[in-house]
């Protein structure tokens, strides 16, 4: 019944992340949420984005948010793009993925679809940290079975000349590489979009 009413209903998406879903350093309505949105409104697919990212955020910081935000806004899909922040203040793993982890149970048990955002950090910070930094992303997103974009930034951070694509401060990418990112997450969010049936 929940189920046959929440297809009825205009999908919600609502995106929980930080500085690389908040615009920052771009002007307003560049960013690839902003991008989604028009994307969908140019394929006539009904749907609502909430865009609930803020600049520095880390999976603590979405974890503690979360709860209001379903309470509020009752999406029926939920992108969580949040890691990044963890890494470079050097936070335990583990922790990141019990947050992310716990993240995807609540958004599941408020009835929304999950996808999970795949970050990478940069090789210098040794290449067991990063491979298990990459890895838990597929780790959470298999354990809560949601769907998972591997990685946010490619096509950006992992391509010749690289550093063209990002702001000065070699962290944040320019308004050019944000159509890319939305073309990560597009092929794996659209087909959770489809009507039931």
């Amino acid at each position: 019944m929940g189920s046959a009413r929440a297809a009825a209903r205009t999908p919600v998406i609502l995106v929980v992340g930080d500085s690389l879903s908040a615009e920052y350093g771009l002007p307003r309505g560049s960013g690839w949420v902003a991008l989604l949105e028009r994307r969908l409104a140019q394929q006539r697919i009904a749907a609502k984005v909430v865009n609930a990212s803020i600049s520095g955020d880390t999976t603590a910081g979405g974890r503690s948010r979360l709860p209001a935000l379903l309470a509020q806004h009752q999406p029926t899909h939920v992108i969580l793009e949040l890691g990044g922040n963890d890494a470079l203040r050097g936070l335990p793993l583990k922790q990141t993925e019990a947050n992310l982890n716990e993240m995807a149970r609540a958004a599941k048990a408020a009835g929304a679809q999950v996808v999970v955002a795949g970050m990478q950090v940069p090789p210098n910070y040794g290449r067991k940290y990063s491979d298990d930094f990459f890895a838990l992303f597929s780790n959470v997103a298999k354990a809560q079975g949601a769907a998972l974009v591997p990685f946010l930034l490619k096509g950006v951070a992992d391509v010749p000349q690289a550093e063209s694509l990002f702001q000065a401060d070699r962290i944040h990418p320019r308004e050019t590489a944000h159509p890319t990112m939305l073309d990560n997450v597009w092929p794996v969010l659209r087909p959770l979009l489809k009507p039931a049936g």
